[in-house]
């Protein structure tokens, strides 16, 4: 065998070699990747809301209660809002308990005090929370993870 036949054999041997070792891994590569979960999209997002209390703001629960955020499942499936927190960038934080939203319905989170209900649940302050001229509202799962939020930012 000639020098240059040689080295031709080799250098198709450690090709083939390498392209043997190359279909051994990617697939171990690819099946990796697919056991990632994806970042899921959340059902659950925060809707309309009234930050400015129509009226004169005179601090009274009818008008702290007339300040609200709406937070809608747009699932079929019911989820349960157990620990899950709306906030602000102030720190006025409002934790869910015994929320259970049903599948494409809302419910409605006023600041004031009231009795809860299926579709409205009250922060029981005694304060108004929600900026009039700009602010955001943040919605947090049970664990911290950020689900949605909604900002505004409004000039009389």
């Amino acid at each position: 065998m000639s020098s240059s036949r040689t080295t031709r054999a080799l250098i198709a041997a450690t090709l083939a070699a390498g392209a043997a070792a190359s279909a051994l891994a990617a697939p171990a590569v690819a099946a990796d990747r697919d056991h990632q979960p994806a970042p899921a999209r959340s059902a659950v997002e925060l809707g309309r809301i009234q930050y400015d209390s129509p009226g004169h703001d005179d601090n009274s629960n009818r008008s702290r209660n007339a300040e609200w955020v709406d937070v809608r499942n747009t699932s079929r499936k019911p989820v349960n809002l157990e620990g899950w927190t709306l906030s602000d960038r102030a720190g006025h934080r409002f934790t869910f308990h015994g929320v259970r939203l049903a599948g494409r319905s809302t419910v409605r989170v006023h600041t004031g005090i009231g009795r809860d209900t299926r579709t409205d649940v009250f922060q029981d302050s005694r304060h108004y929370v929600w900026d009039n001229k700009r602010g955001t509202a943040v919605l947090k799962d049970r664990r911290g993870h950020h689900i949605d939020s909604k900002s505004w930012n409004h000039h009389h």
